[in-house]
């Protein structure tokens, strides 16, 4: 399974964005979706993860202002970041469970990562 982010970029404060991250190949069924983010020098942290269901949880720091949905069909997960702070700058990372086959076990998986700088 690979995960593929795009939709990071250089955004002055207040603006926004939209994060896509496409899960591809092997794929039986995917669970829990997710975005994570690392700031130079911080350890990674949760930022959104939503549930097969559509359930969603959200870090405290981004409650209200980021949204996490997810497209089944087309096995995306997105993360609209709204007015952005200069803290929010990071890698973000979408993070999945997913079954290559109907009797495999769930693994998780990473994406590369990308890029979102809040800055004026």
């Amino acid at each position: 399974v690979q995960l593929q982010a795009s939709g990071g970029g250089l955004v002055q404060p207040g603006g926004s964005l939209r994060l896509s991250c496409a899960a591809s190949g092997s794929i039986f069924s995917i669970g829990d979706m997710g975005w994570y983010r690392q700031a130079p020098g911080k350890q990674r942290e949760l930022v959104a993860t939503i549930t097969s269901g559509g359930s969603t949880n959200y870090a405290d720091s981004v409650k209200g202002r980021f949204a996490i949905s997810r497209d089944i069909a087309k096995s995306t997960v997105y993360l609209r970041l709204n007015s952005l702070k200069p803290e929010d700058t990071a890698v973000y990372y979408c993070n999945c469970d997913a079954k290559t086959h109907r009797w495999a076990g769930t693994s998780n998986y990473w994406g590369q990562g990308t890029l979102v700088t809040v800055s004026s």
